[in-house]
């Protein structure tokens, strides 16, 4: 009997329940089958780099430690429109180079992420950690943390895709701005997700290390047993998975290459994982030439997969360790 999967499998199961919960709250928010297809007929003949474009530079209010700006991306939620990143930095170094930090879907604390954010300003980076749409600072009144940010309204969905990704471009645009010397992008699960995204459109990363990504978006919304709730819903409103794969052009991680090179990608599965499960990370590795790629033993929801992740960001970093903080340049 192996307890660890028994565990793992428990572990997911009751996140997975509460995750269908709420989704089934937010029923009366859903989009309708017309209004998806003229969405998605919009978006048909849009390229990634049309879809997630870069806007004129904002107006960025900057704190000791917190950096502010609007959206360009209107939800229709003032809460999360305005878009928020604690900044870690490095104050002898202009041009350090600068990790972007991409928590998970829903998740409840910043705390283990500060704590990395931490650990690589003693590397010699800066960090910054974004809080993602509806998450965190952007939690609309009356809602859940996170619970909006992926659910039945697959319009919303899009659009909370496409926000993420281009703040996340912002960011590095802010940051490249003060004289950062390149970046290395962290997602976990949902920020794993928008992290490979981005990637498709940003070259400059030192290295991109994705922790149980969302991948695959079709098992995502018709397999994964977090979206069981969504799954119902959408059959409701006469949305089938032919007509959802329309966006997959532009929201898969599947259907593109990060610019910086496998090389520089780092991969990390979990074995028991039935949100992003490990067989479907093995087969973007495959897609990803020269991507590494790791397994641990653990569900979707644990904390081997950040620790062997940051063993693996060290062992690169090691590997370099006589360069000044904004000459680092990781193994490929």
């Amino acid at each position: 009997m192996n307890l660890t999967r028994i565990s793992a499998a428990s572990s997911d199961a009751v996140m997975c329940g509460m995750m269908n919960l709420l989704q089934w709250h937010l029923r009366r928010e859903m989009c309708s089958r017309e209004e998806l297809r003229t969405y998605l007929d919009a978006c048909a003949t849009q390229t990634r780099e049309q879809f997630y474009a870069l806007p004129p530079t904002g107006l960025f209010e900057a704190s000791e430690n917190q950096l502010r700006w609007q959206s360009p991306v209107k939800s229709g939620f003032a809460e999360n429109d305005l878009a928020c990143a604690e900044l870690f930095l490095r104050p002898d170094r202009n041009d350090a180079p600068t990790v972007i930090i991409l928590h998970a879907l829903m998740s409840a604390s910043a705390g283990g992420y500060r704590k990395l954010a931490g650990w690589f300003n003693a590397k010699g980076w800066n960090a910054a950690i974004l809080h993602l749409p509806f998450h965190y600072s952007r939690v609309p009144r009356g809602y859940f943390n996170g619970s909006q940010a992926v659910s039945a309204n697959l319009i919303r969905n899009g659009e909370t895709l496409r926000q993420s990704v281009i703040e996340v471009r912002q960011l590095m645009a802010w940051f490249r701005a003060r004289g950062s010397a390149g970046f290395g992008l962290i997602g976990t699960s949902f920020g794993g997700w928008i992290a490979a995204l981005t990637s498709f459109l940003e070259s400059d990363f030192h290295f991109l290390s994705l922790v149980q990504p969302i991948v695959n978006v079709d098992h995502a919304l018709w397999r994964n047993p977090s979206a069981q709730a969504m799954r119902a819903l959408l059959r409701r409103q006469g949305i089938d998975p032919e007509e959802a794969r329309r966006h997959e052009h532009l929201s898969s991680p599947l259907h593109g290459r990060p610019l910086c090179g496998g090389g520089r990608v780092i991969l990390c599965a979990g074995r028991y994982d039935t949100v992003a499960p490990a067989s479907e990370l093995r087969k973007l590795a495959e897609r990803w030439p020269d991507t590494e790629l790791l397994e641990v033993e653990q569900g979707h929801f644990g904390h081997a997969a950040m620790r062997a992740m940051r063993a693996a960001i060290e062992r690169r970093l090691d590997a370099k360790k006589g360069s000044l903080p904004g000459q680092i340049r990781l193994t490929s």
